[in-house]
């Protein structure tokens, strides 16, 4: 509440002019203070007027009324600034460089808060209030604080400048209007504006549109990246399965036949034991009794041989025949020959399979294929179906190129025009860009007249370059057709061909941006092509001319 007290307190006591504490306070009839100084100051410029007024009120006196200081209201003053009145009064935001400065503050300037259209003046808080108090000022334009107000004043007539010429493109007063404007399409700025904000606002709704389009597409695309993701991490789970399955059937059938290949060794390799034991046991009978008949073959006595001889045991038919035959066998050999038949049978399944599989997995193609290219017309009628209306941005038209026919007429002339500067603007060659940029299939028609025309497409960075980097054909971001009384020659990169075509004094232009088709088309009785170029664009293009002699044109007409 103190601080709030102190605050009106500085108010009530401060200069209206000055804005400091009242120095030498001094009365005026109208009932407003100010310091002695400043109203003397503000009456002295107001002599030659012969009328004297009051800045706050604008009260009129015709004599200029005497001035006696207010003894009462400077005591008042003396005793604030004791009560620390003076340190808030400096606490008053002044205006620094990077601000705009009040004009009607005299020392030291304060910050403005608004600017007005009409004063061409801009004001601090204080200063402005007669704006909002007084009825002729209530009808003045207030705008946010600007430094430019000046560019506002006609530099030629000295005066607001509140018309606009169409035909010119260029801001004008009304003594302008009489002069060298005379007859053009002249409109008040604020039409203009009016005009320019309904385009703005058509601009914006369709940018907020494709905004929204876009928004939708990337939500669809993140729905989709979520059942790509989701797609592979399950395709993935299952085939880990089924390989896993394909492993495990594997293992199983080389645990089985490894376990077959054993039981059959074991029942084999015993057979041939058993068969080995009963051998090696009627080898050891034979060889008993082959020494029995060995002792008796030694026996010398005659009769006893004979006596014994006949109780020698007979020999016994042998269990296996007289020879063991061995089939010709490659043991188990066959069988790893079949498991290696195997093995070449699953490569061969698994290549056609894994062809299959390959296939399958490239042939996953989330979005939507790129749509088939339009089909190149190929009459005059098929290629109005995509024509489109051109007009050229002032913005980059040399400042020797007028624009006329609603900014569809190019024409050069033998002096400068009027623009405003701007950093697209082309200033090594008579070029001008259109407004539109052009991405999808568009057709447009370019009327010429004189000695010399290019007629070009081009990328809208072009115009950041000097010498060839910005001259239409002279490098890799524009294409250019050079139409004279000569013929034709086409050039891109800095690389110009001559081409032949019939004369014709209009050029049809067909440009399918996604295909990369880009040709040229005489246009008289029938359409015949000049040039056709097969390219990739990587940005959007804008329509262009490059018009060499003064006198000559070009026109974006109405294709009809």
């Amino acid at each position: 509440m103190e601080q709030q007290a102190v605050q009106l307190d500085r108010e009530t006591f401060s200069c209206p002019i000055c804005l400091d504490l009242l120095k030498e306070p001094v009365g005026i009839p109208c009932g407003h203070s100010y310091c002695m100084n400043c109203i003397k100051d503000h009456w002295d410029k107001e002599d030659q007027k012969g009328v004297h007024s009051c800045p706050q009120c604008r009260k009129a006196f015709t004599l200029r009324p005497d001035l006696e200081k207010n003894t009462m209201l400077a005591a008042l003053v003396g005793q604030l600034k004791k009560t620390g009145l003076q340190a808030a009064a400096a606490d008053l935001r002044s205006a620094g460089p990077e601000d705009v400065a009040c004009d009607s503050c005299t020392g030291r300037k304060l910050k403005a808060i608004k600017s007005c259209l009409v004063c061409l003046a801009s004001y601090c808080e204080k200063h402005l209030q007669p704006h909002y108090d007084v009825a002729p000022l209530k009808k003045h334009k207030l705008v946010e604080p600007s430094k430019n107000l000046q560019e506002n004043i006609c530099s030629k007539h000295d005066e607001v400048m509140k018309m606009f010429c169409r035909t010119d493109q260029t801001f004008i007063c009304s003594l302008c209007l009489l002069d060298e404007h005379k007859g053009h399409d002249t409109v008040s700025v604020a039409a203009e504006r009016t005009e320019r904000q309904r385009e703005l606002e058509e601009r914006r709704g369709n940018i907020q549109q494709r905004i929204q389009d876009r928004e939708k597409d990337v939500k669809l695309l993140q729905q989709e990246v979520e059942a790509i993701n989701h797609s592979a991490d399950k395709t993935v789970e299952d085939s880990e399965k089924i390989f896993t399955e394909l492993i495990c059937l594997l293992q199983k059938r080389r645990s089985d036949v490894k376990q077959q290949i054993r039981s059959q060794q074991e029942t084999e390799v015993s057979r041939v034991k058993d068969v080995q034991e009963k051998l090696e046991q009627e080898i050891t009978e034979l060889k008993r009794k082959d020494a029995e008949l060995e002792q008796l073959s030694h026996t010398e006595d005659h009769n006893q041989f004979l006596l014994n001889y006949p109780s020698l045991p007979a020999l016994s038919e042998s269990t296996h025949s007289s020879s063991i035959n061995i089939r010709p066998l490659r043991h188990f050999e066959d069988v790893a020959a079949a498991v290696s038949e195997l093995r070449e049978k699953l490569q061969d399944v698994l290549r056609d399979s894994w062809t299959n599989i390959s296939l399958m997995v490239t042939e996953v193609d989330v979005l939507l294929s790129e749509p088939e290219p339009e089909p190149e017309p190929t009459t005059r009628a098929g290629f109005l179906k995509y024509s489109c209306e051109i007009t050229m941005d002032p913005n980059t038209a040399h400042t020797y190129l007028k624009l006329s026919e609603g900014k569809r007429k190019v024409t050069v002339m033998d002096q400068h025009q009027s623009y405003p500067s701007h950093p697209d603007r082309f200033t090594d060659y008579c070029q001008v860009l259109s407004k539109e940029s052009l991405t999808g299939c568009s057709y447009w028609e370019v009327e010429w007249r004189g000695s010399e025309i290019y007629v070009a497409v081009a990328y809208n960075n072009i115009k950041a370059g000097s010498g060839n980097e910005c001259k239409f054909g002279g490098n890799d971001k524009s294409w250019a057709l050079k139409c004279s009384q000569k013929g034709y020659q086409f050039g891109h990169k800095n690389i110009w061909t001559s081409i032949s075509g019939p004369r014709s004094s209009r050029v049809g232009v067909y440009l399918d941006h996604r295909a990369g088709i880009l040709s040229f088309h005489s246009v008289s009785g029938s359409m015949t092509l000049i040039h056709r170029v097969q390219t990739r664009f990587t940005e959007p293009l804008h329509a262009g001319v490059w018009i060499w002699n003064i006198g000559n044109s070009a026109e974006f007409c109405k294709p009809k």
